[in-house]
């Protein structure tokens, strides 16, 4: 497994990542047999360090928790911890998604764009209805059933997740509504 252990402005320790890919090996064996790697990175705002993991298993999912203490093992630990909780959760689903499973996800390419926000006032015109591009990234769109597109979408924490369904191999779209419920959109099933 590869670990990448960073921190932003802040100078980290061999002491704390050893501590990190100890913790992780021990955590991630109980549920994941086979992680891929891990990126962990620490910051640090005014008093409190904040710690965001973000774990690669070999199926494709992903794992995510991000937690913030005013000390920087305890961050960590913190954050473990909500790691831990998540892949508890899914645990007995992660192991039957290995047995279906015999290859790892298929990773589709797309590009992801940051826009810029309304800047204008409100009572004012906006000069143009064109976006502004701020970023433009990489990133990759995961072929799964809407099962384990709603499993990943919990695991990482995001309140939507754009995924190729494995089904009709149409795009689709599960997301998290403010009424606590999963939606799913499947464009692809009112042909």
């Amino acid at each position: 497994m590869r670990y990448q252990i960073s921190g932003k402005q802040i100078d980290i320790g061999e002491a704390l990542q050893t501590h990190v890919q100890q913790e992780l090996s021990e955590m991630l064996g109980k549920y994941a047999g086979r992680p891929t790697d891990a990126t962990v990175v620490f910051s640090k705002h005014a008093h409190e360090y904040m710690c965001e993991a973000t774990v690669h298993l070999s199926t494709g999912l992903t794992t995510q928790a991000k937690a913030h203490e005013t000390e920087i093992y305890a961050a960590f630990d913190s954050c473990s911890e909500k790691m831990d909780k998540q892949l508890r959760r899914y645990k007995r689903r992660l192991k039957d998604h290995h047995k279906e499973r015999s290859q790892p996800v298929e990773l589709f390419e797309a590009s992801s764009y940051i826009l810029a926000g309304n800047t204008e006032s409100e009572d004012s015109e906006p000069e143009t209805l064109q976006p502004m591009i701020v970023a433009e990234m990489e990133t990759k769109i995961p072929s799964l059933s809407v099962g384990e597109a709603v499993m990943q979408m919990e695991i990482a924490g995001a309140p939507v997740l754009v995924f190729r369904n494995e089904g009709n191999k149409g795009i689709n779209v599960v997301y998290r509504r403010d009424d606590g419920n999963v939606g799913w959109i499947d464009p692809t099933s009112n042909n």
